[in-house]
């Protein structure tokens, strides 16, 4: 089958699709015919060797939709045939198994399904680490993403206020998410004081633009802000979180909200199968609304 590996670490030029062998569904897993995967910051940082990645060469990709081929021992509730959306691993193929999924709802294109894994989960188990509660506010740095605009409705469904920072292009983005906007940079801080004159009960720095310690300010304590991707959080007595927890019970939360019309976060830009150092080159570069997403004949 074809499928995207890199035998070397290195920029995104170190991709290359191939020929590799099929990967089978073991106990617990299944395995999709791949329509759609996901591209997820995760997956430049594990080619690069930011984050460990095993053995050489390896495939690439975290996340994926697509129609379920094979069930593994054990595994009740799915069956061949099904469409489902999900988390495993070297997702950039014609193939793949799946160690965690969800039905996709009927209604969502394996595009957009493929987008919501990581940033659910993230968003998902940060909102639950920071110790936000129904009726407080909530400062998102870098909410225009894909962790970002999970945050935000994710957030919204539960009752929190939320500020998002996101560039003067995705204002109206934010808002229509459900979030109070604003830009970020220079005197962000200030801005986000004149729209909470009651004060921030907690911040998440999704983006890593070295304002963890502005956030700090506006909360007033260290120990409500966390990053998923400033790790010199912990030296200003901030947490950060880097472990996914619960993949299943997140799946299963983004396929009833997102058939509820409650989550949705947009494809920016679909990419080959071939153009995957592309897709994964415009992650590393930030700046997305939405999701980028990898799409396989």
């Amino acid at each position: 089958m074809k499928a995207v590996q890199y035998a070397e670490r290195g920029g995104p030029e170190v991709l290359r699709v191939v020929d590799v062998e099929e990967p089978h569904a073991g106990p617990g897993q299944v395995r999709i015919a791949v329509r759609a995967a996901g591209v997820n910051p995760a997956d430049w940082k594990i080619r690069e060797g930011f984050i460990p990645g095993g053995k050489l060469p390896a495939g690439t990709g975290l996340d994926a939709a697509g129609v379920v081929d094979e069930v593994g021992e054990g595994v009740t509730g799915v069956a061949v045939g099904d469409a489902v959306f999900g988390s495993g691993s070297a997702t950039y193929a014609e193939h793949a198994v799946l160690t965690a999924w969800a039905p996709k709802p009927a209604a969502t294109s394996f595009e957009e399904a493929a987008g919501y894994p990581a940033p659910v989960e993230t968003a998902r188990r940060i909102l639950t680490e920071v110790g936000v509660r129904p009726g407080q506010t909530l400062v998102v740095s870098g909410a225009a993403g894909g962790v970002g605009s999970a945050v935000v409705q994710l957030a919204g469904a539960r009752g929190i206020s939320v500020i998002g920072t996101a560039s003067a292009g995705n204002q109206d983005y934010l808002r229509s998410l459900g979030a109070i906007a604003t830009t970020y940079g220079d005197g962000f801080a200030d801005r986000v004081r004149e729209l909470a004159p009651d004060g921030v009960d907690a911040a998440l720095d999704i983006a890593g633009a070295g304002v963890v310690e502005d956030l700090i300010g506006l909360t007033g304590d260290p120990a409500k802000v966390l990053s998923i991707a400033d790790f010199s959080a912990p030296e200003h007595g901030a947490k950060v979180s880097s472990t996914a927890v619960d993949r299943p019970a997140a799946l299963a939360e983004a396929a009833e909200l997102v058939a509820k019309g409650e989550l949705r976060i947009p494809v920016a830009r679909a990419f080959a199968l071939a153009e995957a150092g592309a897709a994964q080159r415009a992650s590393q570069e930030g700046h997305v609304t939405g999701r980028y997403v990898v799409t396989v004949p």
